[in-house]
C-alpha cells in the first residue's frame, strides 16, 4: 500500500511538471536594411523538436493561421504581403478533416516596405500564431514588434526635404482646477480632468526597456509592494484560496455522483465481489482500498491532462472570455437536458467491453486498476455532466491546476464508500435500495445545472456590456427554475422516465419547501432587494432598470488617474477596488460588507472610491506597450490596463483586492482581500484614515 501511495505521489508530481506553461516556439524579428529606401522585415520562428506552426490563410474551420497585423505604419509604405521563404509541409489532418500547411523546425517570413519619411518612420504590430505537435495544440499566442528609425541606416537614405514635425500633443495637467482664470467647482473640475485624462495619449517611443508612459504622472504607477509589506501586508504574497474552494466543490460533486443510478448500485456489487474473490478478509479489504485509490489516480490524471492539453494560460483566460462562457452556458444546458432524460451521454460500448476483458485477463494491482477504469466508463452517463460542470467551474476560476484539484476532490468522495463498505461489510445491509429516488436525484441536478448555466452567460454579458441578462431577467429565470423544481419534488411535474409518486416522502417535502421558499425569497429582488444569499451569482444591482433599494455603494470613478486627481483636489484618501464582472467574491463583499451602514458612511464620506474592472473588454483608444518580466506586451483593453496596474504596482492579481492610498499613490495600510467580517473591514478603513490624517 505504501508503494502504491508513493507511486501515486510521483505520478502526480511528474504530471504536474508537464502541465506547466510551454513555450516551444521562439521568434526573432528584425529589419534587413539594404541601404536603399526598400527594406525587409524578417520574422523567424524556431520550433522545438516535434512542434510546428501553421501557414498563413488556412481554410475556415481549421486551426489558427499565422497572421501579421501592422497597427501603426508611419513614414513608410508596405510592399505586398508577408511571404514565407520556404514551402510548407502539406498534411491531411484527421482531427480537422482537411489538408493543412505547416512549418517545422525553422521558418522565415519576409515583409518588404519602403521608407518615405526617415524622421517619422515607425512600424508597430504583432504576429498571431498557433503551435501544435502530434498530440496537442497550445492556445493561439501573439508576438509584438516595434521598429523606429533607430533600426535604419540614415546615412544611406537619399537626402530629401523632411516635413516639419507636428507640434507634440501636450498632455493636460491633472491638477489644474481653473480655466482662463475662471474658478470652477470641484465637480466641474473633476469632470474636466476625467475627460482630459481619457483622451488618447500618443504612444511612447519603444526602446529596449519597459515603456512607463502609462499616465501623465508616472509616480502614480510606481510599485509599492515593499511599502505594503512594511505595514505587515500578507495579501500580496498569500496563496490563492480558490484551490481549497475547487477541492471542496469537487468533493461535493463526488458525493452527489454517488447518489445517481449509475454509481449507487455499483457499490454493493463491487464490494461483494472483493469480499467473495478471496477468503482472506484482510486481502479483500486491501484490494478494495486499492480499488478506491485507482479511482483517484484515474480522475487525477484526467484533470492534469485537461491542463496539459489546453494550456495553463488558456485556462486563466476563461473567466471572462465571451466565447468560452457562452460555450460553458450551452454545455451546462446540454447536461441539464441529459439529466431531464431527453438523452444519455454514453461512451462507446466497445470501450467498456475492452476494459472489462482486461480486468478478467490480468491479475493483481493491474486487474484492480482496469476494474476501476470500467466503473469510470460505465458511470459516465451520470458522472459526465457533474465532471463537466466541475471542470468548467475549475477552469473559470483561473487556477492552472484547478481541474486536477477538482478531480482529486471528486474522486476522493467517490472512492470513500467502496473502501468503507469493504472494511465494514455489515453496513451493506443498511444501504437504501435502488429505485426511482435515484432518477429523481438526476432531475434535481438538471434543474441546478440549468440555474448555474445562467451564471456563465451573465459573466459574458457583463464583461462585454451587452445588457441582455440584466439582474431582473436573471432573477426571473431563477425564480421560474426553482418554482418548477419545487413542483417536481411535490410530484406535480413528471418526466417520461420518472416512476409514479404515490405519496410525497418527508425528504422530498422538505426539499420542495426549501426550493419554493428560495424562489419566494428572490421575488423582492425584482424591485432591488440586495439578496445577499445569491449576490455571488446574480448580476450587480446597477444592471437593474427598476431599483427601489438605495443602500448600495457606487464608485465615484472607474478611471485610476482621474480619481486620483480628484482626490488630490478635495484632499481625501483613495480606496482602490480591484474588481471584475466575473468575480464571485467581489459581489459578496459589495452585498454583505459595503451595505453595512457604517462601512457605507466611511466609504462615501471619507474616501474617493475608484473601482477598476480587470476584465472590462472596452478597447483602449490606443494600445499601450509595456515590458513585463522581460517580454514586450500590448495592453489593448481597459481591463488589461487595470490588471497590469494591480500586478505591477501592488504585486497582486486576485480579486477582490482593496488598497488605501494617499494623494501621491502611496499605501496607507495593508491591503484587504476577501473577508466578509464587517468589523475587520471597518478597522481597515479607519487605519487608513488615521495614517492619512497623520501624514504617513
Amino acid at each position: 500500500m505504501k508503494r502504491a501511495l508513493l507511486f501515486m505521489l510521483l505520478a502526480f508530481v511528474a504530471l504536474a511538471a508537464k502541465a506547466q506553461i510551454q513555450t516551444p516556439v521562439t521568434w526573432k524579428i528584425s529589419i534587413k536594411d539594404t541601404g536603399s529606401p526598400e527594406k525587409e522585415m524578417v520574422f523567424t520562428a524556431t520550433m522545438e523538436e516535434g512542434w510546428h506552426v501553421y501557414d498563413m490563410n488556412l481554410p475556415a474551420g481549421g486551426p489558427v493561421s499565422t497572421s501579421f497585423t501592422f497597427e501603426t505604419v508611419e513614414g513608410a509604405e508596405l510592399i505586398g504581403k508577408p511571404a514565407a521563404t520556404t514551402k510548407p509541409a502539406v498534411v491531411f489532418d484527421e482531427s480537422f478533416n482537411m489538408e493543412l500547411r505547416w512549418f517545422g523546425n525553422t521558418v522565415t517570413f519576409i515583409q518588404k516596405f519602403k521608407v518615405t519619411n526617415f524622421k517619422k518612420f515607425k512600424i508597430e504590430g504583432e504576429v498571431e500564431y498557433m503551435v501544435c505537435n502530434d498530440t496537442n495544440c497550445l492556445p493561439p499566442d501573439r508576438e509584438s514588434f516595434t521598429f523606429d528609425n533607430k533600426q535604419l541606416q540614415p546615412e544611406k537614405i537619399a537626402a530629401a526635404p523632411v516635413p516639419a514635425e507636428d507640434t507634440p500633443n501636450v498632455a493636460p495637467d491633472a491638477t489644474a482646477v481653473a480655466k482662463d482664470s475662471e474658478v470652477v467647482s470641484p465637480a466641474e473640475a473633476a469632470e474636466e480632468i476625467k475627460e482630459e485624462l481619457t483622451q488618447p495619449v500618443p504612444a511612447p517611443v519603444p526602446s529596449g526597456k519597459a515603456v512607463d508612459e502609462l499616465t501623465n504622472d508616472p509616480a502614480l504607477w510606481k510599485p509599492v509592494v515593499d511599502q505594503l509589506k512594511a505595514y505587515g501586508d500578507t495579501t500580496v504574497s498569500a496563496t490563492d484560496t480558490s484551490w481549497f474552494i475547487i477541492f471542496i466543490t469537487g468533493f461535493i460533486g463526488g458525493l452527489i455522483a454517488l447518489l445517481t443510478p449509475c454509481v449507487w448500485p455499483m457499490i454493493p456489487m463491487t464490494v461483494s465481489f472483493f469480499l467473495k474473490r478471496t477468503k482472506d478478509r484482510r486481502k479483500a479489504i486491501r484490494d478494495a482500498l486499492m480499488y478506491g485509490a485507482s479511482i483517484i489516480v484515474i480522475y487525477l490524471i484526467m484533470g492534469l491532462l485537461i491542463t496539459a492539453v489546453f494550456g495553463a494560460s488558456a485556462l486563466n483566460d476563461l473567466s471572462t472570455n465571451a466565447i468560452f462562457n457562452i460555450l460553458f452556458f450551452l454545455l451546462l444546458v446540454v447536461f441539464a437536458i441529459s439529466f431531464f432524460g431527453a438523452f444519455e451521454l454514453v461512451l462507446p460500448a466497445s470501450w467498456t467491453t475492452k476494459m472489462d476483458a482486461k480486468a478478467d485477463t490480468t491479475t493483481g494491482i493491474l486487474s484492480i486498476f482496469f476494474m476501476s477504469f470500467t466503473l469510470v466508463l460505465v458511470s459516465f452517463s451520470c458522472t459526465g455532466p457533474i465532471i463537466g460542470t466541475l471542470l468548467v467551474q475549475a477552469a473559470s476560476m483561473g487556477t492552472t491546476v484547478g481541474p486536477a484539484i477538482g478531480m482529486f476532490g471528486f474522486a476522493l468522495a467517490l472512492s470513500i464508500p467502496f473502501s468503507l463498505f469493504a472494511i465494514f461489510p455489515s453496513w451493506l445491509q443498511s444501504m437504501p435500495k435502488s429505485g426511482g429516488w435515484l432518477n429523481s436525484v438526476k432531475v434535481v441536478l438538471g434543474f441546478l445545472e440549468l440555474a448555474l448555466a445562467l451564471k456563465f452567460l451573465s459573466v459574458a454579458d457583463l464583461a462585454y456590456g451587452w445588457r441582455l441578462l440584466d439582474r431582473e431577467v436573471f432573477l426571473t429565470l431563477w425564480i421560474v427554475i426553482f418554482v418548477l423544481l419545487g413542483l417536481y419534488l411535490l410530484g406535480k411535474i413528471k418526466f417520461s422516465h420518472d416512476s409514479d409518486v404515490k405519496y410525497v416522502s418527508v425528504p422530498r417535502l422538505f426539499m420542495a419547501i426549501i426550493s419554493l421558499a428560495f424562489a419566494v425569497y428572490m421575488v423582492p429582488g425584482l424591485w432591488g432587494a440586495p439578496l445577499k444569499a445569491i449576490s455571488a451569482f446574480a448580476p450587480p444591482l446597477y444592471t437593474q432598470d427598476f431599483n427601489l433599494y438605495d443602500n448600495e455603494v457606487h464608485a465615484a470613478y472607474d478611471d485610476y488617474e482621474a480619481g486620483m486627481a480628484y482626490a488630490k483636489l478635495v484632499h481625501k484618501p483613495v480606496m482602490i477596488d480591484f474588481s471584475g464582472y466575473g468575480c464571485v467574491n467581489c459581489r459578496k463583499m459589495e452585498a454583505a460588507v459595503w451595505t453595512d451602514p457604517k462601512v457605507k458612511q466611511i466609504i462615501e464620506n471619507d474616501y474617493v472610491l475608484i473601482t477598476l474592472m480587470v476584465d472590462d473588454k472596452t478597447k483602449l483608444p490606443e494600445p499601450i506597450t509595456i515590458n513585463e518580466h522581460g517580454k514586450v506586451r500590448k495592453l489593448k483593453t481597459v481591463g488589461d490596463k487595470w490588471s497590469y496596474l494591480q500586478r505591477s504596482k501592488f504585486g497582486a492579481n486576485a480579486q477582490p483586492f482593496y488598497v488605501l492610498l494617499d494623494n501621491e499613490g502611496n499605501p496607507l495600510a495593508p491591503s484587504y482581500a476577501f473577508n466578509e467580517n464587517v468589523n475587520k473591514y471597518i478597522a481597515f478603513l479607519q487605519e487608513g484614515l488615521r495614517n492619512y490624517r497623520a501624514g504617513k
